[in-house]
C-alpha cells in the first residue's frame, strides 16, 4: 500500500506503450523516478521524451525481459540509480493464437519467454532489494503489479498458448502475495486481469526476435488474429482507465485489478464448474455470440 508516490521510483516494462506508458503517465504526474523498460527502441525513446518532459528523473533502457542476464542488469543500474524501486510492473507482454495443437515449439518459447519468464525475472530481480529496503527503513513501502488477463481465470478456445501463459501469471502472482504476506508488511503484489482494451498486443509480431521465427499462419490462427483485432479496436476501456485503476489498487492493497468486472459473471461460471465437478462451461457465456462466430469460421475453414 502506497499512499505518497512523491519521490519514489517506478519501474515499468512494455513501458513503450498500452497500459505500460499510461501508468509511467501517471507516475511522471504524481513525482516518481520513472525507469521505462520496453523492447521497442522508437516507442522507448518517444515515451522517455515525453516523461522528462514532466520533469521527474528518468531512466529508459531497452530491454528483453524474457533474458534473466538482462533484468538482472536492469536491476542492478535502477539499485545503483534509484535504490530500490517502490513499485515495480512486470507489464510486458506478447500474444499468440490459434488451436492449441498448432502452436510451434518456437510460438511456445517466445510467448512463455515474455509473458512468464519476462514476470519471474522481474520478481526474482527487484523482490529481494525491495525486501532489505523494508528491512532497513520501517517507512518503506513497496508494491509489484504482474499483468496477466482475464485469460488467465478463464480458458478461451483457440488462444491457449496466451490462456497457459496468463494462468501462470496469475498463479505466481497469487503465491507472491501470500509469500510476501509470510515475511513483511510493507510490500504487497497485485494482479492485472485485462480484457479486451486496445493496447497494441495484438500486432505483437512486430517485437518478435529473429531467432523464434513464426511459421505461416494457420487459418486458426488468422481467424484468431481477426478476432483479437476486432474485440480490441471495438473496447470503450481505454489503457489509460486501467492505469488508473493500477495506481487505486496500490494505494487500496487491492490485489485483483480488472478492466471490465461485468465479465466476472464467465469467471463465476468457471469456479461453480469446478466446484460442482462439471465439464468446462462456455467461456463465452456472457457473450454466447462471439463463440458461435468462433465456431461457424473454424468449421467453415474445415469444411
Amino acid at each position: 500500500m502506497i499512499k505518497d508516490f512523491g519521490g519514489k521510483t517506478a519501474v515499468l516494462t512494455g513501458a513503450g506503450s498500452g497500459f505500460g506508458l499510461e501508468c509511467a503517465r501517471i507516475a511522471a504526474r504524481r513525482g516518481m523516478n520513472v525507469v521505462l523498460v520496453d523492447i521497442q527502441t522508437e516507442a522507448l525513446a518517444a515515451a522517455a521524451a515525453e516523461v522528462q518532459a514532466l520533469g521527474v528523473q528518468t531512466l529508459a533502457r531497452r530491454v528483453d525481459v524474457s533474458r534473466t542476464e538482462a533484468v538482472d542488469q536492469l536491476a542492478r543500474e535502477v539499485e545503483q540509480t534509484f535504490g530500490a524501486p517502490h513499485f515495480v510492473f512486470n507489464n510486458a507482454g506478447v500474444g499468440a493464437g490459434g488451436l492449441v495443437w498448432e502452436n510451434s515449439v518456437k510460438d511456445w518459447e517466445w510467448v512463455l519467454g515474455v509473458n512468464l519468464w519476462g514476470v519471474i525475472n522481474g520478481v526474482r530481480a527487484f523482490v529481494p532489494m525491495m525486501l532489505e529496503a523494508a528491512r532497513a527503513d520501517a517507512a518503506y513501502q513497496g508494491h509489484i503489479v504482474n499483468t496477466a488477463s482475464m485469460a488467465g481465470l478463464l480458458s478461451p478456445p483457440n488462444m491457449g498458448i496466451y490462456n497457459v501463459s496468463k494462468h501462470a501469471v496469475v498463479a505466481l502472482t497469487e503465491t507472491l502475495y501470500q509469500d510476501l504476506r509470510l515475511v513483511t508488511d510493507q510490500i504487497s503484489a497485485s494482479v492485472l486481469c485485462p480484457y479486451f482494451v486496445a493496447t497494441g498486443i495484438h500486432a505483437s509480431e512486430r517485437n518478435r526476435p529473429a531467432e523464434l521465427p513464426a511459421a505461416e499462419l494457420t487459418a486458426s490462427q488468422r481467424i484468431q488474429q481477426a478476432m483479437i483485432e476486432k474485440a480490441t479496436g471495438s473496447g470503450k476501456v481505454t489503457a489509460a482507465d486501467v492505469a488508473a485503476k493500477v495506481f487505486a489498487a496500490i494505494e487500496q492493497d487491492q490485489f485483483y485489478v480488472f478492466s471490465h468486472p461485468k465479465a466476472l459473471g464467465n469467471v463465476k461460471s468457471r469456479t461453480d464448474a469446478i466446484v460442482n465437478m462439471q465439464n468446462p462451461p462456455d467461456p463465452f457465456a456472457e457473450r454466447p455470440e462471439i463463440g458461435a462466430e468462433l465456431r461457424a469460421a473454424l468449421r467453415q475453414q474445415a469444411g
